[in-house]
């Protein structure tokens, strides 16, 4: 149990370090696609990333305690495989979506996986120092792994959607994982991030049909995560 709790504090410390090593990457360039996409509608607004700060700090801080205080605790050891799936994989996601957007979306869709394991997996106790921490992260790679298939789709042209279709697609997806996900592990954390992620789309669309489902979506995730909390604690 020590080892992979060290293993996790490793891999997560690479996972934080990872945008140092590649300060250039703003999201897929353009001609990444065959069909170039300048202002693809799934996109979040640009401050909607700035989530990664608090996901790394948190994950940072969770990491820690696991290795001082919870190295040992099989609880905590059971979130622990699926988590450093995830995290060492996020380690090499920015170069490689660097290269390749095809990979890219291949590897988040891996780390999403990973992470939501882990979350299910949590116990009640450490509420803050675990499962917030990576219901926070999997909340976000949920939007994300949503907006990377509405960019695939719509910068290979795939039918029978065009850039709106994909980018309706990539919201009832995310939605849709969320209200599993939510059912299996009640999460503030993964609902506030789903939602802040909803809210982004919404903020760079405005009120055209895709900020307008965008929203819709927000207020489902909003009120899935609420009512999932309160049947908790009932």
């Amino acid at each position: 149990m020590t080892i992979r709790a060290i293993l996790i504090l490793l891999a997560t410390l690479a996972f934080a370090a990872s945008p140092f090593l590649v300060p250039d990457f703003g999201g897929f360039r353009p001609e990444q696609f065959p069909i170039p996409l300048e202002n693809p509608p799934v996109q979040p607004a640009g401050y909607a990333f700035s989530i990664w700060g608090l996901i790394y700090l948190w994950l940072l801080i969770s990491a820690g305690f696991g290795l001082w205080q919870r190295r040992d605790d099989p609880q905590w050891d059971y979130t622990r495989f699926p988590l450093l799936v995830s995290l060492v994989v996020g380690a090499i996601w920015l170069p490689v979506a660097l290269q390749s957007a095809i990979w890219a979306t291949i590897l988040i869709w891996v780390m999403l996986v990973g992470a939501l394991v882990a979350l299910i997996r949590t116990p009640e106790d450490d509420l803050w120092l675990l499962r917030a921490p990576i219901g926070l992260y999997a909340g976000w790679l949920t939007a994300a792994s949503a907006v990377s298939i509405g960019l695939i789709g719509s910068g290979w042209g795939i039918p029978p959607f065009g850039q709106v279709g994909w980018a309706l697609t990539a919201i009832a997806l995310a939605v849709a994982i969320a209200l599993v996900i939510l059912r299996l592990r009640a999460s503030l954390l993964y609902g506030t991030a789903l939602v802040w992620a909803l809210a982004a789309i919404t903020a760079r669309n405005g009120l055209d049909l895709v900020g307008i489902v965008a929203l819709v979506a927000a207020f489902m995730a909003a009120g899935a995560t609420l009512r999932q909390l309160g049947l908790q604690r009932a």
